[in-house]
């Protein structure tokens, strides 16, 4: 079995954005995956910035065909576009219209992809919101980052699914990679108030249960699919400035804290656990792990007051929660068709 560590080394001594760990291109070369996945086919939501552009350059260098999600239809066609000159491989990149913020316009977005290809063979839920200030719904009713971050990328795999246990071969099997975070760490699902009715709004809590609920998918989709050659993990891709962070006071200033500076990323770095989760050898037939720094995540030790605290959770792991979950978002899903 491949090391669940391999850049562990470059780890050890952070000196901030472009330092010596690796970026996701690096991934691609160190697995010999460059142009070795033409025909295959990768979808990536949020890909015409930040992280997930990055990725999405990355998983082009395979030679894969490679889908792009994002709000603004004008810009997401001139990044689609850009790529014909990029580096010269094979497969195509097409721009599909989706907001998040919407369960029916996931579904068009999904239908309309369904249409242009008859496969798939990984699924990078990578877009999402930060933090929020103010208490807000997204159009079906859920807390933004719950309905953002989470139930629309449910939506979008329930719906996609099927495609995706279709595509998987023994030679390789279909991957879903579900962007979570170390703000994790901040808070478990709460079931009974997910909308913060009945308690008043904290934006690290809700950001932070949204990623719980992102580990919670991947770790369910492993268990209720793996046999069926379809594999999910959830990564931490790391502290990243990306223009999403630029746009939110809260997440700016802990970016830009002096003590942050070593341990920031470049987005080209900050992809790189996604496309070693979409494409290493290691993952080839396992998943249900959540990943930060390019290895498996550890559980974080008891008073660690190490700085970022990169572990994950006592409930990151949890099977009744999980499939609670599942069952939950299955029947709300449901009720808004």
């Amino acid at each position: 079995m491949a090391s669940t560590a391999p850049y562990a080394n470059e780890h050890r001594d952070t000196n901030g954005p472009g330092d010596a760990r690796p970026n996701a291109l690096k991934i691609i070369r160190d697995e010999a995956l460059d142009g070795r996945l033409q025909g295959k086919v990768c979808l990536i939501t949020g890909g015409t910035a930040g992280i997930g552009l990055e990725t999405a350059r990355a998983m082009h260098a395979t030679g894969a065909d490679v889908y792009i999600t994002g709000r603004d239809t004008e810009k997401g066609v001139a990044v689609a576009d850009s790529f014909a000159s990029l580096d010269g491989k094979p497969g195509k990149v097409v721009f599909l219209q989706m907001s998040l913020d919407s369960v029916e316009e996931v579904s068009a977005a999904a239908a309309q992809f369904l249409s242009m290809s008859e496969n798939l063979n990984i699924l990078i839920c990578n877009a999402g919101t930060p933090h929020r200030p103010a208490l807000g719904l997204t159009k079906d009713g859920f807390e933004k980052h719950f309905g953002v971050n989470y139930v629309a990328q449910f939506a979008l795999f329930q719906a996609l699914r099927e495609t995706l246990i279709k595509s998987a071969s023994p030679g390789m099997s279909s991957r879903v990679v579900v962007l979570a975070s170390l703000s994790h760490q901040a808070s478990s699902v709460n079931f009974e108030d997910i909308n913060f009715t009945t308690r008043d709004y904290n934006p690290m809590l809700a950001y932070g249960a949204s990623k719980t609920a992102c580990i919670w998918m991947a770790n369910e989709i492993e268990r209720r699919y793996g046999n069926e050659r379809l594999h999910a993990t959830s990564v931490h891709p790391g502290a990243i400035h990306t223009e999403a962070a630029r746009h939110n006071p809260a997440g700016d200033a802990v970016m830009l804290k002096p003590e942050m500076r070593k341990y920031r990323k470049s987005p080209e770095q900050g992809a790189a656990t996604t496309i070693w989760a979409a494409v290493g050898k290691q993952w080839e037939n396992r998943g249900g792990r959540y990943l930060a720094e390019v290895q498996e995540a550890e559980p974080l030790k008891e008073n660690d007051a190490s700085f970022p605290r990169l572990g994950y959770a006592a409930h990151a792991y949890d099977m009744k929660a999980e499939q609670r979950l599942w069952d939950m978002t299955v029947e709300c899903l449901r009720t808004k068709q």
